[in-house]
């Protein structure tokens, strides 16, 4: 009788480690299976946040003042510029001189978009400006203080230079960084409407 009991007992105790030793089996198969999908879901989901990423970055890249646009999109660009002029100021004189602005863009190594989004925050693209000025940029004008250029071709080369020269390659690269010192109290939200402006170039 006494025998039984302890082979019973024996029994027992080798089907609770069994089980025991089952269910560690089983947690570590969870475990290591759930290990698993997360370590592939998170390889998955950086590869698709870097390729977003770098379509994002190259998107917003356009934006980045300096950067080149490419002769190949020569005719889109004079395109998007003429649409814009035509949107916003159908009377505008700078329709005459879209291809003078996008030359000069690309001489100083601008954003195409970048004179014509800064003439329409300064000027509505040349429907307010000083009398005889052709300076559709506000450029240097500050208090009774005017800049009056000769022509809108000598306006465009000069502004156009002076983005280049005095800012871009000064490190001045975005609508937030030029703001500094082309708007320095950012009247009126100067960066965001350029910035708002310039989104419509893409």
């Amino acid at each position: 009788m006494h025998m039984q009991r302890v082979f019973l007992l024996c029994k027992k105790t080798i089907l609770w480690v069994s089980m025991f030793a089952l269910l560690t089996v089983v947690q570590f198969s969870v475990v290591l299976a759930t290990y698993s999908y997360v370590h592939k879901s998170s390889v998955v989901m950086s590869a698709l946040f870097l390729r977003t990423g770098d379509g994002y970055n190259k998107q917003k890249s356009a934006l980045i003042l300096g950067e080149e646009t490419g002769p190949g999109s020569t005719d889109a660009r004079k395109a998007i510029i003429q649409d814009f002029i035509q949107r916003y100021n159908p009377n505008s004189p700078l329709l005459a001189y879209i291809d003078t602005m996008m030359s000069a863009s690309d001489k100083y190594n601008l954003h195409y978009g970048l004179l014509p989004a800064i003439a329409m925050v300064e000027s509505g693209l040349c429907r307010k400006i000083p009398e005889y000025s052709y300076n559709c940029w506000g450029w240097g004008i500050y208090g009774k203080n005017v800049i009056r250029f000769s022509s809108y071709n000598n306006a465009i080369e000069t502004v156009a230079k002076g983005l280049g020269e005095r800012y871009v390659q000064q490190g001045l690269s975005t609508p937030e960084d030029i703001v500094r010192k082309y708007n320095p109290t950012n009247h009126n939200d100067w960066s965001g409407s350029v910035r708002y402006f310039l989104n419509i170039f893409e």
